[in-house]
């Protein structure tokens, strides 16, 4: 108990620290092709939108690009061993060979998502070889599309519903809750996952936070816009999915 109370107080006093810190670097270049060094470094999917394209959206991967990676990189430093950059990330296609460096993925709406054939052999490859897939910031009429570029790359895979004991959800932090409501909705989020061979005794391969857009969440947190305790609740479901990451 005493050793949670002061997590989430360094927590607290991190998020702080990130409200005051990232104000003063927004308009600044934050590169996304930093060198490869061994770090932790955060790694943003891109892909081409597909048919499922509206209005005047012409991308969707690069929604609440730079702050929400840079406010959870700077969490990350702050309360874990991690030694996180947070000079920059990297931005790569699903078919990049330099993603094998990389043992954790995000991607950003996916049901607005297509790929290639190519690239759908060398993510499943990418999986397969200990890469770990979150993917967040998508609803109920998105489903199907996620669906169904995820069976193109894990044909087998069968979608399991998660629930609070699941080691993810307490890979560093005990989480107060993991069903905070998307910003803007009252929606109840569902997490879906594959495992290494269907087997839920094996390794979480992927995640989905399903009707849920966590990483908004990191974005805003700087602005005010959102409620503090549901935006560290975000922050401590974002350090328990890079350490389960980084661990299994």
């Amino acid at each position: 108990m005493k050793r949670t109370a002061r997590l989430l107080l360094v927590l607290g006093l991190a998020t702080a620290t990130t409200v005051s810190a990232f104000q003063g670097f927004r308009g600044e270049p934050y590169p996304t092709d930093v060198d490869y060094d061994g770090r932790f470094t955060f790694l943003r999917l891109r892909w081409k939108v597909g048919s499922l394209r509206s209005g005047s959206m012409t991308s969707a991967w690069n929604h609440d690009y730079p702050r929400a990676e840079q406010h959870l990189a700077q969490i990350l430093k702050e309360v874990t061993l991690l030694d996180a950059r947070t000079d920059g990330a990297r931005v790569l296609h699903l078919d990049d060979p330099e993603l094998f460096r990389y043992p954790i993925a995000y991607m950003w709406e996916p049901g607005f998502w297509t790929m290639t054939d190519v690239e759908a052999v060398r993510f499943r490859e990418y999986l397969q070889k200990g890469g770990f897939a979150i993917f967040d910031d998508f609803d109920t009429v998105h489903w199907t599309n996620y669906e169904t570029q995820m069976r193109r790359i894990l044909p087998e895979a069968q979608f399991v519903e998660l629930d609070e004991s699941s080691p993810v959800f307490d890979s560093f932090f005990r989480m107060e809750t993991i069903y905070f409501p998307s910003p803007g909705m009252s929606i109840r989020p569902t997490y879906y996952g594959i495992y290494e061979d269907n087997d839920p005794t094996k390794r979480l391969m992927v995640i989905a936070n399903y009707n849920a857009d966590v990483a908004e969440y990191w974005e805003w947190s700087a602005e005010g816009f959102l409620p503090v305790d549901t935006s560290n609740e975000a922050y401590k479901l974002g350090v328990n999915y890079m350490m389960y990451g980084m661990t299994h």
